[in-house]
């Protein structure tokens, strides 16, 4: 079903964009993350990335045109699909929306006469300026705010990053193009709020907004304000931290018990400050050992345990034991990407009807190859990156299991884009590698290694994590021997790989001791069927048992 592509909103202010460039054509291939065009504001230019997959089938704004923010920007579906229908209801919005516009206008116009005083009271103090919670992306319907970088009272100059709004996909930076004092903050740490809602208020030292606190955004804001805000891709709290770190040798240090500097960053100070903890007894996990938010709130203070030894009222007592110690209950807010696996896994949970598949690989062959291989002068391969490569063979073999479930229709990818589960501080994260089947064995793993190194320091982009069209998830690391996932739609299915153990096994007859993994495949049984997935299973069994055969 085609998919109607509005043109997005990048800014709090932002009323209309320019497409600058389209970098796709009508009848181009999209995939989920591909960049389909730049959009130009007053400020900056940004690149716009496609949150859908199918073909390009229709351009609604051509290069250097200017387009009202939500309205048709450009169409995706299934090649061939007739869009008569939603390019007539566009044509009859836009007529429609122009009549509005003239009835507003003559309405607006005797309101004004006979009102003025009303209009008074909406109206933004001389220098001050509204800013409104941004959508940084077409689907964006409310962020959260991570991290304040500036206090209310501050002073703020063009280029400032405010905070760091987060989404379900993102956390990103929040520039200021605006220069004074921040008057009022809106939106707190923590903090979940819709986009257009009231987030700061910058403007002259000293200036009443208390009639903006009271009645909100006002409406007349958007014509009075000719600068944007823009959003900048998360650089997380290592660049904020340089930047503060420049600016005053205390702003994120202090004094450890040996005398050295402690560095931490500024939400991590808030945080110990308000719980009253001594940043000096805490672990610093970032980057050269700073102190970051993570480590500040899983920080537990050592309890104290008191042994009472009582008067023994006889030589037959019994001795008991009076343990002290601070009993405590914290609640966590759910963080946006929290919410958002919570969401993404139960749809999965609760609407596909899955089966598991299990089949044991004998993995000697596999331990042999992977010891020569890494003999190689900087190469490196791990058992991981040999199931990846295997299952993208596989899946070329079995093109039923590279499949989506739609409620028309079952889409078959030509690409096979293996997603690898890998765990961070706030729950899970999916990198993508693009075109696996193409890939050798060492670009599988420097590529892996490089987007879990990203996906755990909070530097991947959506893009990256965007367009699976399977997904493995490995938990041998941990000791977990065997284990079923919950399948990472829209893919049909997800294999789950357990650790290698030894144990005695029966080869040529004779008992000896082998080394063994567990693998477990989990369906979507409306694409993929029994005998599919089982086939699916002897397949790869065959090529991790034979890693000779990756290797062409």
């Amino acid at each position: 079903m085609a998919t109607v592509v509005n043109m997005p909103r990048l800014s709090d202010t932002m009323e209309e964009g320019v497409v600058a460039k389209w970098l796709k054509s009508v009848g181009d291939k999209i995939e989920e993350g591909d960049i389909l065009a730049e959009i130009e504001t007053d400020k900056a230019t940004m690149e716009f990335e496609s949150f859908h997959e199918g073909v390009l089938l229709h351009i609604g704004v051509q290069e250097g045109e200017t387009s009202p923010v939500d309205k048709l920007l450009a169409i995706i579906g299934e090649e061939g699909e007739d869009i008569s229908a939603l390019l007539n209801n566009n044509a009859n919005d836009v007529s429609q929306e122009k009549e509005e516009t003239s009835n507003k206008t003559e309405s607006s116009s005797e309101e004004s006469s006979n009102d003025e005083d009303s209009n008074e009271e909406a109206s933004i103090p001389e220098g001050v300026q509204v800013i409104t919670m941004p959508r940084l992306s077409d689907t964006m319907t409310d962020g959260t705010v991570a991290t304040w970088l500036k206090k209310q009272g501050d002073s703020v100059e063009e280029g400032d990053i405010l905070a760091e709004i987060e989404t379900d996909k993102a956390t990103m930076e929040f520039e200021s193009f605006y220069e004074g004092n921040l008057l009022h903050i809106g939106v707190q740490e923590g903090e979940t709020a819709p986009v257009d809602s009231l987030l700061a208020i910058i403007g002259p030292e000293g200036t009443d907004v208390s009639s903006i606190i009271e009645n909100g955004v006002p409406t007349e804001k958007k014509s009075l304000s000719d600068k944007k805000a823009a959003p900048k891709e998360d650089k997380k709290e290592n660049k904020q931290d340089n930047k503060e770190e420049h600016k005053s040798s205390n702003a994120n240090t202090g004094t450890n018990n040996s005398g050295g500097r402690i560095f931490a960053s500024p939400l991590a100070k808030k945080i110990a400050s308000d719980k009253g903890i001594n940043l000096a007894d805490v672990s610093g996990s970032g980057e050269n050992g700073r102190i970051i938010k993570k480590d500040v709130e899983n920080y537990t203070p050592s309890a104290t345990v008191s042994v009472e030894t009582p008067t023994p009222a006889s030589s037959a007592a019994v001795p008991s034991f009076s343990v002290t110690g601070e009993e405590k209950s914290e609640e966590v807010k759910n963080s946006q990407m929290r919410k958002a696996i919570a969401k993404s896994l139960g749809n999965s949970k609760f609407t596909a009807p899955d089966f598991s598949l299990n089949i044991e690989v004998d993995m000697d062959a596999a331990i042999a190859s992977r010891k020569t291989i890494n003999a190689i002068p900087d190469t490196k391969v791990s058992f991981n990156d040999m199931v990846v490569k295997a299952c993208a063979m596989a899946l070329q073999k079995h093109p039923q299991v590279n499949t989506s479930w739609t409620d028309n229709n079952t889409v078959y990818h030509s690409h096979i884009n293996v997603g690898v589960a890998v765990a961070v501080d706030e729950g899970l994260l999916v990198p993508v590698i693009k075109h696996t089947n193409q890939m050798s064995l060492t670009q599988i793993g420097a590529t892996v290694r490089d987007l879990a190194g990203k996906a755990r320091h909070k530097k991947i982009t959506p893009a990256e994590m965007q367009g699976s069209t399977f997904t493995v998830s490995n938990l041998g690391m941990f000791g977990i021997d065997n284990f079923t996932s919950i399948i990472n739609q829209p893919n049909s299915a997800i294999l789950s790989v357990g650790a290698i153990v030894q144990k005695p096994v029966v080869k040529n007859g004779q008992i000896v001791v082998g080394n063994t993994m567990n693998l477990t495949l989990t369906c979507d049984h409306r694409t993929v069927d029994g005998a599919v997935g089982a086939q699916f299973l002897q397949t790869l069994k065959t090529f991790i048992e034979n890693p000779v055969t990756m290797l062409a």
